[in-house]
């Protein structure tokens, strides 16, 4: 049976934030770090982390918000003005270490195996681009990371060169907020490489959030999950 609590993650600069932890029957498992949309950690993110822990992994979602306004939380399109109030103010270089010292966390965890991959849907799925080219603890990078729709990633395309494990992309074709030709770009940068792969749908943006029913494509988003579970059993349990 899934069971769930809140862990204390210690930041590099000081202060102490949560993240919502989902723990699978057995264990020791592979880990997963679990990146928030703008509505930080509400259901729809813990269903996730629970859907991860039922798959067999151990899910950690820490609060990316928490510097500025901790355990913020919204669920649909009425919590949209705030949620990208509070994404504009997020400071990508303290978000890039907060995700580093959560990776040590879940690494240290004695229910964690040692792989770690992540997943990240919106601004979760920059920050889970940021977090396949970036945090590295003891040497180790993450084992495979998947991102849905990260608006952000158009920016940092030149982080590619530095993600060191499979990565996996989702994108809706009907997204009002990436173009066809920032995913064309996404491409680009990842062209040649046999562990990335980008994959398309017939939906808009955060098609796989059941919690806000104007944007929610149960059959894009049942798809997209299947690939990912398919691609964390694939790459951390091999």
């Amino acid at each position: 049976m899934v069971s769930s609590h809140y862990e204390k993650i210690t930041a590099a600069d000081g202060g102490v934030f949560d993240a919502f932890c989902a723990v699978p029957e057995a264990g020791p498992a592979p880990g997963v770090l679990i990146f928030q949309e703008i509505f930080g950690i509400n259901d729809n993110i813990r269903g996730l982390a629970e859907r991860l822990a039922a798959a067999g992994y151990l899910a950690l979602a820490p609060d990316m918000f928490w510097r500025i306004e901790p355990r913020f939380e919204r669920k649909d399109e009425s919590g949209m003005a705030d949620g990208m109030e509070r994404g504009g103010q997020l400071d990508l270089d303290l978000a890039g270490a907060d995700i580093t010292s959560t990776f040590a966390h879940l690494r240290a965890m004695p229910g964690c195996n040692g792989r770690v991959g992540g997943v990240g849907f919106c601004l979760g799925g920059t920050l889970a681009y940021l977090f396949a080219a970036t945090s590295r603890v003891d040497g180790h990078g993450p084992t495979a990371v998947v991102s849905y729709y990260g608006s952000g990633i158009k920016g940092m395309l030149g982080l590619a060169e530095r993600i060191e494990c499979p990565i996996l992309f989702h994108y809706g074709d009907r997204d009002p907020f990436i173009t066809g030709e920032d995913i064309d770009a996404v491409e680009r940068a990842v062209a040649g490489r046999q562990d990335a792969t980008v994959l398309h749908y017939d939906a808009g943006h955060a098609f796989s959030n059941w919690d806000a029913p104007s944007l929610y494509d149960e059959t894009s988003a049942r798809v997209a999950w299947d690939r990912t579970i398919e691609f964390f059993d694939e790459h951390l349990r091999s």
